[in-house]
């Protein structure tokens, strides 16, 4: 979605999570994987940029910006926060250490050290981009963090202790190839939007994993609702024009947690291989279901949705039915909104509407849609607030999406 709307684009901003996240762009038959910087990256002359409610994995970094220079971007764009924070080694050993601590209670995260990243930025010892620019303070902060690691690490998850040494010597080499990105990005975008540029905010993970809102613990550590843009970049909501939900066609999830709509057996593998839905951080099988739109019509209501985006509608052609979970039914009550506690949400029981399926010809237009995927659309429509359709895509490629505003 985010490449397809790239032309009319000035500035891309990633205003949330960190490397956990994955997303899969297509350009000219070619697939990539980003993890932290912004979707549009690939166009030629945009702005990207990361904000400070980023948690950054610098050498990732490093390599997704090799990555667009590869592609023929010789001079990439790129503004990143002196005030995000950064992952560092031993927050991905102790994201590892707590997982297994945790068992089979465990979480399902990335290991790729975020919430231990989070944890620190809460606790006030966290490490921020700009302490790379000055060495001495960044020793000193690595000295106080590291007794605290170490024996949290010997003591508890019984692994080997990291170097200090190591760690300074691996990020001052770090900081000399990170430097010249590192800029104001508050100041920029207020810039931007008082010149008129249009501004992008590209969230990293859905509604349900908003460490306030969503299903915890089975989320992540950070906000990814509309709200925490303000909070990451200084852009208030109200000064945004448009916000775009973008939903697949159905649901998917990695991880643990409550899933009411999940799709077992051989029609949820079909899906899933049809989709190729498989973690682009991990790697792992992303469990699939049927559109929620329970969860949808909450996510709509807490973001303020202006529009919606629907994706891998192809994924579910041919198909003789497909169904739509339209209420929950929790002992004699419906419920159209998820209820807040975790345990109550394990007790419902998602109620069905059943549509006939459709196949989706290879040359398609707003006009020679099947009836039956427009009933589909019409019905998700009407049923989460009137909130018009935006884009529909049916292709990872941008050519494969229909623009209906």
């Amino acid at each position: 979605v985010v490449d397809f709307l790239a032309p009319n684009v000035d500035i891309f901003v990633r205003f949330n999570g960190g490397s956990n996240a994955g997303h899969t762009v297509m350009k000219n038959g070619k697939e990539f994987k980003f993890h932290l910087l912004p979707s549009g990256c690939l166009h030629r002359g945009k702005i990207s940029v990361i904000s400070s409610g980023v948690v950054v994995d610098i050498p990732l970094l490093l390599k997704e910006l090799q990555t667009v220079r590869d592609f023929g971007i010789e001079n990439p764009i790129l503004y990143l926060s002196p005030r995000a924070h950064i992952v560092m080694p031993y927050h991905k050993k102790q994201d590892e250490g707590q997982e297994k601590l945790r068992g089979k209670a465990g979480i399902g995260t990335t290991l790729r050290g975020i919430g231990p990243a989070y944890m620190d930025r809460a606790g006030r010892m966290g490490i921020q981009v700009g302490d790379l620019l000055y060495p001495e303070v960044f020793e000193e902060k690595i000295d106080f963090i590291l007794k605290e690691k170490n024996t949290l690490f010997q003591h508890l998850y019984h692994i080997p202790p990291l170097s200090k040494q190591e760690i300074l010597e691996e990020y001052q080499a770090l900081a000399e190839k990170i430097k010249p990105y590192i800029g104001d990005c508050q100041e920029l975008l207020h810039q931007g939007i008082r010149a008129g540029k249009t501004v992008l905010f590209e969230g990293a993970q859905g509604t349900l994993l908003d460490i306030c809102s969503g299903t915890y613990p089975y989320v992540t550590s950070s906000h990814t609702t509309v709200s925490a843009i303000g909070l990451s970049t200084g852009v208030l909501p109200g000064m945004l024009s448009d916000i775009v939900g973008v939903s697949k066609a159905y649901c998917t999830r990695v991880g643990g947690g409550v899933f009411p709509t999940e799709i077992t057996g051989p029609l949820g593998e079909h899906i899933r291989q049809k989709g190729k839905e498989y973690g682009t951080t991990t790697g792992r099988p992303r469990r699939v279901g049927w559109l929620d739109l329970v969860l949808l019509r909450y996510s709509a209501s807490i973001n303020g949705f202006t529009a919606l985006a629907l994706t891998k509608i192809d994924v579910l052609d041919n198909l003789d039915t497909v169904r739509i979970a339209v209420a929950y039914k929790y002992g004699n009550r419906l419920l159209e909104f998820p209820p807040e506690n975790l345990s109550l949400l394990q007790q419902c029981e998602p109620i069905y509407e059943e549509f006939p399926g459709w196949t989706t010809p290879e040359t398609f237009s707003l006009d020679s849609l099947p009836p039956n995927l427009v009933r589909y659309l019409e019905f998700i429509r009407k049923e989460v607030k009137n909130i018009p359709l935006y884009l529909l895509s049916f292709s990872p490629e941008a050519h494969g999406t229909i623009a209906l505003q």
